[in-house]
């Protein structure tokens, strides 16, 4: 048995037609490019209305974002509607569908909570608010590369303030720069991910057969549009479904009339807006006082995303965040709390990405020698001419953009050196959570403020890494806070919807065009981005509305560094090795044992803060799926499907048209997810 193969994996929800037969149409359209490029600008100014400007919902902080699968629901049903009227060949056909799903997908990423979100304050935040209580000018204004940043505090001074509009000239003028520079650097970044993912893409999805288990649910939503598989009963002919979906929609109903009517009691709700309950009131006292904040949430569309995960993966899921507090409580009983960042839980999830992705590697490395002959152009029996991009050129492209990367870096002020380790630890993490993705379908991977830039940091210390150094850390601080919407597991699922669309005549020319378009909506997302967070921000004012939190993060950090700049922490060190050799031990116990229930993943993902959230529907789930395998088997698990993809559904639904309704109305009103 192979180190990375689940021995519980999900069942195979695969198509009844064989994937890519010869009866799918074309994916990659005009029309298709044009709806999502539509679409995406749209969609940015719906995310950032969302997550800033009201501070709630928060759809890319979970890894299924419900803005896009609303919106694909109701292309889908507008497409159905089409085709039922007579006009079949005016109706998308579900691979296209699917680009257009993608598209947004990687727009959202780009204007998400942890990616654009942060970039637009951060680049001005050094001037605009620089007071004598910061002394930000004085202690590092020196160092700012300006040319890559906004420091007109005359154009951006309403930017914060607000009543004011960015179609100003001079508004305009102290934006273009920094926002077709960085939207440069994102392309070259999204190239340089893309370029892995065509490496990796054969090995995980036609030789290891991952089964994307996140990717399955746009797949059903269109699996019966024009082009699509229709192997099965359609989810909305299916009773079950709609019994999921009642159930969902009717919690979010009660509670969202409560939000407005008190007298309503809410279900799931103990009366504070919350769908949780803090349990750390129950334990008062030391050392279990310890354990922080505990909220024991109820999140139906959760529940429905953990039926598709892995039965150990989703039992080690909410175990490993139940052993997580207890290491607080031991640390506090054993006074090692001196040190408040005891016991390291971000680091040790750290080591244990990296064995992940060690393992990965290693035991791929049969496949991998097979390319690089292949893209030597010597004899192999791997073909890649039904790839995204021919091998060799992706080793070319993977050559060239962390060349380019590493250049913008080194123009911000970084050396050489450090611009290497830098790319190579982000991109190395960003595999990690690429292949998490692809074989668990985790719906958390955020790994808060343990990026390159913190790690790097933290084991190097301050000086070593240099003023100059850390001002360019600290311009990268938007796109490494936290990985919860990170857009490379969405460019290999992209490419996995093209796999399970696509005619395996057309494969390779579908293949190539997902791959362009995919970038395209990168850059696009981006300048959509820019656009949505400066359209909001001078309406609303970054300090109002939308609130200046993201803004002085990466700043008051980089101010914490220079004037107290602290030796390399060899607690980090260590806390990394403890969760490399700890990893390592449940990897090798999962693969001698067919018993053993702990998932090495698990024990990564379940040290970051959003798993706060999303343990207690991940008990349940795993109930649940226990319940149904023990005592119906895996035939009546599979027909138990429907009824939780309506859970999902009924909360995404009805959740986004009464935020849809909010923000044209102006009126706050209830969040299914917080």
């Amino acid at each position: 048995m192979g180190l990375l193969i689940p021995k519980h994996t999900a069942p195979s929800l695969a198509p009844t037609e064989p994937v890519g037969s010869p009866t799918k149409q074309r994916s990659v359209t005009l029309r298709a490019i044009l709806l999502g490029l539509l679409l995406i600008p749209l969609n940015a100014y719906w995310v950032v209305q969302m997550e800033r400007v009201r501070y709630s919902a928060h759809p890319t902080t979970v890894s299924l974002f419900f803005n896009c699968i609303f919106i694909l629901v109701v292309l889908a049903g507008m497409n159905s509607l089409v085709a039922r009227w007579g006009r079949k060949g005016w109706a998308f056909k579900q691979g296209e569908l699917m680009l257009v799903y993608s598209m947004l997908c990687i727009g959202s990423c780009m204007a998400g909570h942890d990616m654009g979100q942060m970039l637009v304050p951060s680049l001005t935040w050094p001037f605009a608010q620089s007071t004598p209580s910061n002394n930000y000018d004085a202690l590092f204004g020196r160092y700012l590369p300006k040319w890559a940043m906004a420091s007109d505090t005359d154009a951006t001074k309403a930017y914060y303030l607000g009543n004011s509009t960015l179609y100003t000239s001079q508004h305009l003028h102290a934006w273009i720069g920094p926002a077709l520079i960085w939207t440069g650097f994102v392309v070259v970044l999204l190239f340089t991910m893309q370029c892995i993912n065509v490496l990796i893409r054969k090995q995980w999805t036609e030789n290891e057969k991952l089964t994307y288990p996140l990717a399955r649910i746009p797949l059903q939503i269109t699996d019966h549009q024009p082009g699509g598989r229709g192997g099965g009963l359609p989810l909305v002919k299916n009773r079950l479904f709609w019994i999921g979906f009642a159930l969902a929609a009717s919690v979010d109903t009660i509670n969202s009339l409560n939000y407005y009517y008190p007298a309503i009691h809410p279900i799931f709700t103990p009366g504070n807006g919350q769908s949780s309950v803090d349990l750390q009131q129950y334990f008062s006292g030391k050392p279990w006082n310890a354990i922080g904040w505990t909220p024991a949430s109820f999140y139906p569309f959760l529940v429905g995303i953990g039926m598709l995960m892995p039965m150990d993966f989703l039992f080690s899921s909410w175990f490993f965040y139940l052993v997580w507090k207890l290491e607080t409580v031991v640390t506090v009983a054993s006074a090692w709390d001196a040190d408040p960042r005891m016991p390291y839980a971000n680091y040790q999830a750290f080591g244990a990405y990296f064995l992940f992705l060690a393992s990965t590697l290693w035991l791929s490395r049969t496949y991998f020698k097979r390319v690089v002959r292949c893209a030597l152009g010597q004899p192999t029996d791997i073909d890649d001419h039904d790839e995204p991009m021919r091998y060799r050129g992706a080793f070319l492209g993977l050559a060239f953009g962390l060349a380019l990367l590493m250049a913008f870096s080194m123009a911000l002020g970084l050396s050489w050196w450090l611009s290497g380790a830098f790319f190579l630890v982000y991109l190395a993490l960003a595999l990690a959570i690429t292949r998490m993705r692809a074989e668990l379908g985790t719906p958390v991977h955020d790994l808060h403020f343990t990026g390159p830039d913190w790690a790097l940091t933290d084991l190097l210390g301050p000086r070593v890494i240099g003023a100059s150094g850390l001002a360019v850390f600290s311009l990268f601080f938007w796109f490494n806070r936290a990985y919860r919407a990170h857009p490379m597991p969405h460019q290999l699922e992209g490419f996995y919807l093209a796999d399970q669309t696509s005619s395996r005549t057309e494969m390779g020319r579908e293949m190539r065009g997902w791959f362009w378009v995919l970038l395209l909506a990168g850059g696009v997302g981006m300048l959509a981005a820019f656009w949505a967070m400066l359209h909001c921000g001078y309406h609303y004012g970054a300090l109002g509305k939308q609130s200046g939190t993201f803004g002085p993060e990466a700043w008051d950090r980089y101010g914490s560094w220079l004037k107290q700049p602290k030796p390399a922490n060899g607690h980090v060190a260590l806390a990394i090795a403890v969760g490399f050799l700890f990893a390592a031990f449940l990897q090798t116990m999962r693969v001698r044992f067919a018993w053993w229930p702990l998932h090495p993943l698990a024990y990564a993902v379940s040290g970051s803060w959003e798993m706060n959230l999303v343990w207690m529907p991940l008990m349940i789930a795993w109930l649940l799926k226990s319940l149904l395998l023990r005592y119906g088997g895996m035939k009546v698990y599979l027909a138990s499907l429907p009824f939780f993809y309506g859970l999902i559904l009924g909360q995404f639904i009805p959740g986004s048209l009464l935020n849809i309704w909010g923000i044209i109305t102006g009126t706050p009103t209830y969040q299914f997810w917080q």
